[in-house]
C-alpha cells in the first residue's frame, strides 16, 4: 500500500474543511447503538472512520493491512452480538477477502456490514484499485444485500444497511461537494425525472451523468425519465416494473456491464417473458487504467454524451 492521505479520496467543500458524510453518519449511529463497531484495514482516513476512532475509540478497531483477517474478526464480533462495519477499498473488500467474506459473513448470515470505498473508476490508482467486478461478486453470494446510494446519501445508506439483519455490502464513492439533493429512495429506487420516451436507470456515481444525458436528449426532443437505483440486491420489484412500463430502457453504472445492475435487470426482463428495447452502459469487458474519473468515463463510453447516443440507438 502506498502512502496516501484522506485528501487523495475526499474533495474539499470550499469552506476549507473536509466533508465526511459517511463517517459522520456512522458515528451518529454508533453513539445511538453501542453494539456498532468499526473495523478498518489501515485506511481510517480514506474510509472516514477516523471520526469514530477519535470520538468512540472503544468501538473502533484498526486491524492493519489484513483484510481477510478483518472479515473473520467481523464474523466473530457479529456472533457475539456486535454489529461490525468493515471498511476498506471496494476491490480489497471483495477480491482480496472473498473466501473469508463468503464463509465468515455470508454463509452464517452474520449481521455485518462491509463498506467498500472508491468502486469502479472512482480512483486515480489504476487497475489494482479499480473494483469493476465487485457487484458481480457480491451478487453471487447468498444472503448478501447490496446498497449503492446516490451521491450525498451516505447517511441514508447507513440506516438502510442497519435495517437488514444480515450481511450488507455498502458501495460508496468518494465524498464530493453536493450541489443537488436527490430525493430519498423509496423501496430501493427514486424517480428523479419523468419522461414518456423511455427510462434511464442509474446507480451511484452514474446518477448525475444520467441526468445530464437526459438534458442532452431533451434538446433532441426526447423526454426521458431518470431513476436512481440504490438497492442492487435484491433488485426492487419497482425497478423491473418501471422498465417494463417504459418499453425502452438503458442502465448506467460505474461497474462492468457484466454482473451488475444491467445484468440483474436483464435477468428480470428475460424471466418476465416480455420484450423491450434494452441496453447497458458501464465498463466494457476490459480492464481500465490509471486516469481521472472524468477521463475514464469519456474514454470508456460512460459519460453523458455517450449515454445519450446509446439511448438514441435503441429507438
Amino acid at each position: 500500500m502506498s502512502s496516501l492521505t484522506v485528501n487523495d479520496f475526499t474533495d474539499r467543500s470550499g469552506t476549507g474543511e473536509i466533508e465526511k458524510p459517511y463517517g459522520q453518519a456512522l458515528l451518529d449511529a454508533a453513539r445511538r447503538d453501542p453494539r456498532i463497531v468499526a473495523l478498518t484495514a489501515d485506511l481510517s482516513g480514506p474510509t472516514e472512520t477516523d471520526l469514530l476512532r477519535d470520538q468512540l475509540p472503544q468501538q473502533f478497531f484498526q486491524v492493519g493491512i489484513a483484510e481477510a483477517n478483518m472479515m473473520g474478526m467481523a464474523g466473530g464480533m457479529a456472533r457475539c452480538g456486535r454489529i461490525p462495519f468493515v471498511h476498506t477499498f471496494s476491490v480489497f473488500a471483495t477480491r482480496r477477502a472473498y473466501d473469508q467474506l463468503a464463509m465468515q459473513l455470508a454463509y452464517p448470515r452474520a449481521n455485518a456490514k462491509v463498506v467498500g470505498f472508491i468502486p469502479g473508476v472512482d480512483t486515480l490508482l489504476g487497475v489494482s484499485h479499480q473494483a469493476i467486478d465487485d457487484i458481480a461478486l457480491m451478487r453471487a453470494l447468498p444472503n448478501m444485500h447490496i446498497i449503492e446510494p446516490a451521491p450525498g446519501q451516505a447517511g441514508e445508506a447507513v440506516q438502510a444497511a442497519l435495517a437488514y439483519d444480515g450481511p450488507v455490502y455498502l458501495r460508496l464513492t468518494r465524498a464530493r461537494p453536493q450541489r443537488e439533493r436527490y430525493p430519498q429512495a423509496d423501496n430501493g429506487m427514486a424517480t428523479l425525472r419523468d419522461g414518456r420516451d423511455g427510462l434511464l436507470l442509474a446507480c451511484g456515481l452514474s446518477i448525475p451523468l444520467a441526468l445530464a444525458a437526459a438534458d442532452l436528449l431533451s434538446a433532441e426532443g426526447k423526454q426521458v425519465a431518470v431513476a436512481a437505483v440504490t438497492h442492487l440486491k435484491p433488485l426492487p420489484a419497482a425497478v423491473l416494473d418501471a422498465a417494463l412500463a417504459a418499453g425502452t430502457v438503458l442502465t448506467i453504472e460505474n461497474h462492468s456491464i457484466i454482473g451488475g445492475l444491467g445484468s440483474a435487470l436483464a435477468e428480470g426482463i428475460a424471466e418476465s417473458g416480455r420484450a423491450l428495447r434494452f441496453g447497458r452502459i458501464g465498463v466494457p469487458d476490459v480492464f481500465a487504467y490509471g486516469a481521472s474519473t472524468e477521463h475514464l468515463m469519456r474514454e470508456l463510453g460512460m459519460d453523458a454524451p455517450a449515454i445519450a447516443r446509446a439511448f438514441l440507438a435503441l429507438r
